[in-house]
């Protein structure tokens, strides 16, 4: 016999066992889950427009946009808008035999009308919503031939009469997420809101305060109890806001104790080993290097050295776009390191990448008496058991290497210095025990060895002040002087004779091609192009050149040959995959041609890009698109906010060049989760803060956090009480993050 599981909010009026059961499938279970399930927006009379004035709206932006000479430039990122109306009439209309339209037109007190479209679930959707129904829908609006509005398959909520009436007097309306289950089982935004009322009630005085007094009162902050009513049901939108700033800075704020606690402790507990910064190959290696290190470069060095030399482990994350120089600056350090008698490993996330890095440091270094190793899978058993040898009597200085480097048969002696490349490919767990393996190469186990974590990503500030709130950050903006920036064009299909003719008098001129495309091989399920189906293709329109073929695909060995063979210009075109993203610097490269751009990332387009303009030639990369993307694009089968999301990564990539700018944008369209893996690196799962958006907030709480700290390292004062108990219920939460109880 199964026995029903029972939760207090049972107990909470008009909701009782089925309900209580159903809302705690969506994690609600207490009293006080109910009261800090926050709404995901609001209704009010400022936020929402009359239809008559969307209908202006539209029509001016769809004016101005008819009014711009680049065909580009005639795509508008559309806006999304809401309006609340009262449904007036519902239609079917078939549009062929097998295929319907749903109209449900809408009416508000300006009299303007509005219709929503609906081509799918027709049956569904013609039951839920009826005439005289008033609903709040937001979406985005079109306006159609005969000047009407309509918004195709948008957003709607069913407002209850009563709600209307407040929400028209000014009222503020909390809107919460709705999960399936909660709509089956009939609870409706109204019902919640009656539901979260009664929890508060029963949680009132139960409440702690969770923030120190003086915090209060410095940021003229609500007390929790104040602040959880008002982000509920707030009386007007001061209040709402000083309910969600609170909200967001104790969150953060508890983010950034724990980090830098964590981080006193390690600082405390570890020892670094001295590097001495005058060091004799260091000095060599500056007078031979045929150019001049940028100022971003020799601070970033300075950044280093003053680490080496503090006794304090370096954890130090170098931020640079791509060909910005971070590899100079890592094989400075690294030589710095060499001299004080220590081993150096690199490590990268690709055999690829692996390979340009040794023999990059090869070619620098071929004149000094350093030996460099390079530590992949699949080398013959011989040639790994002398590999292994060398490393282990420290015979080999250098180790350059994938995750190979990791295997439990490898022995590092007096490993003093770890470089990670594209560290973000890496897991924490990885990283650690890369560390671990350098730990026990020391006599003293307490040694820690110096780390720094390169990345060619560039991070927005806020995502660097969160995810890298443990590690000092130094940046290398400044591109070298002799790069021309990379001149980027979005091109159509009736446009590719003239690319082709482009290409072909640069290929003339002696310069080199990648065709980049989004799949291996053609398939059933998707229309992009694929590299294999026209390889043949690019060697018949340009028969007089020789073409390669590079994807993910071949073995390691014939990749690596296939790359050797463009970076010896035996090849003058490369077709291929993404594989290229992270591949050999082929200076004499200048034409990037990537089709189907609109199916890549923004921040994977960029890496792409910069597999060109490594050398002294004017560089470009040409972007292959849709060519109905030169209009506003109707099909309902092609999700609008997908749409937009393309054309904003396209239009982004031909107007700048500058890395930082695209993180920031990337990030506004993807938003972090989907750029970084968030528990693989590091970043816990933030509730409330915007990480795009709450820059000011995220800035306030670490600035808050760094001084409390200074204070009262141990939270030790009577003041900090609060803090202290908010820390231990905040960790026990996040034991895995943080690795300590």
């Amino acid at each position: 016999m199964e026995i029903q599981q029972e939760y207090e909010t049972q107990f909470i009026k008009g909701v009782g066992p089925q309900k209580s059961k159903i809302l705690a499938s969506a994690g609600l279970k207490t009293y006080e889950d109910l009261v800090y399930y926050f709404p995901r927006s609001y209704l009010d009379r400022h936020s929402v427009k009359r239809i008559g004035e969307l209908y202006h709206t539209l029509f001016s932006e769809e004016t101005n946009d008819k009014s711009s000479s680049s065909t580009l430039k005639q795509i508008k990122f559309r806006k999304e808008y809401t309006v609340v109306g009262k449904i007036v009439q519902k239609t079917t209309r078939y549009l062929s035999s097998n295929r319907q339209m749903l109209i449900i037109e809408i009416t508000d007190e300006s009299n303007a009308r509005a219709n929503i479209l609906f081509f799918n679930r027709i049956e569904l959707f013609s039951k839920i919503y009826n005439r005289g129904d008033y609903i709040a829908v937001s979406g985005y609006p079109d306006i159609a031939r005969h000047n009407e509005i309509n918004f195709v398959h948008p957003d709607i909520e069913v407002i209850d009469s009563e709600d209307v009436e407040y929400y028209r007097q000014g009222g503020i309306l909390p809107k919460y997420t709705l999960p399936e289950l909660f709509i089956k089982a009939k609870i409706s935004q109204k019902s919640l809101r009656k539901i979260i009322s009664g929890a508060l009630e029963k949680v009132d005085n139960k409440i702690d305060e969770t923030l120190p007094e003086y915090l209060l009162q410095k940021y003229h902050f609500p007390p929790k109890i104040a602040a959880i009513h008002d982000l509920h049901f707030p009386e007007n939108f001061e209040s709402l806001e000083s309910a969600k700033e609170r909200i967001k800075f104790e969150e953060m704020l508890l983010f950034f104790i724990a980090i830098f606690s964590l981080r006193q402790v390690q600082i405390k507990s570890q020892k670094g080993l001295i590097i001495p910064r005058n060091s004799p190959s260091v000095k060599r290696f500056y007078k031979q290097l045929p150019f001049k290190l940028t100022n971003d470069q020799i601070h970033t060095l300075q950044d280093i050295f003053t680490d080496f030399n503090s006794g304090i482990p370096m954890n130090r994350l170098l931020q640079g776009d791509v060909g910005s120089g971070k590899t100079i600056v890592a094989l400075i350090a690294m030589l710095a390191a060499i001299d004080a008698g220590y081993q150096v490993v690199l490590m990268a996330p690709t055999e690829i990448l692996a390979q340009q890095h040794y023999n990059t440091i090869m070619n620098y270094l071929k004149d000094y008496d350093i030996q460099i190793s390079l530590l992949l899978g699949g080398l013959k058993v011989s040639q790994r058991r002398e590999l292994l040898a060398q490393i282990a009597d420290g015979s080999s200085q250098i180790i350059c290497g994938t995750h190979a480097l990791f295997q439990s048969d490898l022995e590092f002696n007096k490993l003093g210095f770890i470089v990670i490349d594209e560290q973000h490919r890496f897991g924490v767990t990885q990283k650690a025990e890369l560390i671990e393996l350098a730990k026990r190469s020391h006599i003293d186990l307490q040694i820690f060895p110096h780390a720094l974590y390169m990345s060619a990503t560039p991070i927005p500030r806020t995502l660097s002040m969160t995810l890298y709130g443990d590690l000092d950050v130094s940046v290398i903006r400044e591109m070298p002087k002799n790069r021309r920036p990379i001149q980027t064009k979005v091109v159509f299909d009736e446009n590719r004779d003239t690319v082709y003719e482009f290409t072909r008098n640069q290929l003339k001129k002696g310069r080199q091609a990648y065709f980049v495309y989004p799949l291996v091989e053609k398939s059933e399920k998707s229309n992009y192009k694929s590299a294999v189906e026209h390889y043949e293709y690019i060697k018949n329109i340009f028969q007089e050149f020789r073409v390669g073929l590079l994807h993910g695909q071949l073995q390691p060995s014939e990749k690596d040959e296939v790359m050797d063979k463009f970076l010896n210009h035996e090849y003058d075109i490369l077709v291929a995959t993404t594989v290229v993203e992270v591949g050999i610097d082929v200076p004499n490269a200048t034409i990037m041609l990537i089709e189907d751009a609109d199916k890549f990332g923004l921040s994977q387009l960029h890496q792409l890009r910069g597999r060109v303009g490594r050398g002294e030639h004017q560089s470009y990369c040409m972007l292959f698109t849709k060519s109905n993307f030169q209009y506003k694009i109707k099909s309902r089968r092609t999700d609008p906010n997908e749409r937009i999301a393309a054309i904003k990564r396209l239009r982004t990539m031909e107007e700048t060049t500058d890395g930082f700018k695209i993180a920031e944008v990337d990030w506004e369209i993807r938003g972090p989760g989907d750029i970084l893996r968030t528990r693989q690196s590091g970043l816990p799962e933030f509730k409330y803060i915007n990480l795009v958006e709450d820059v000011e907030i995220i800035s306030k709480s670490r600035n808050a956090a760094e001084e409390i700290l200074q204070n009262d390292p141990r939270l030790a004062n009577f003041e900090n009480l609060p803090l202290w108990q908010s820390l231990k219920k905040y960790l026990a939460n996040d034991v895995e993050f943080y690795g300590i109880a």
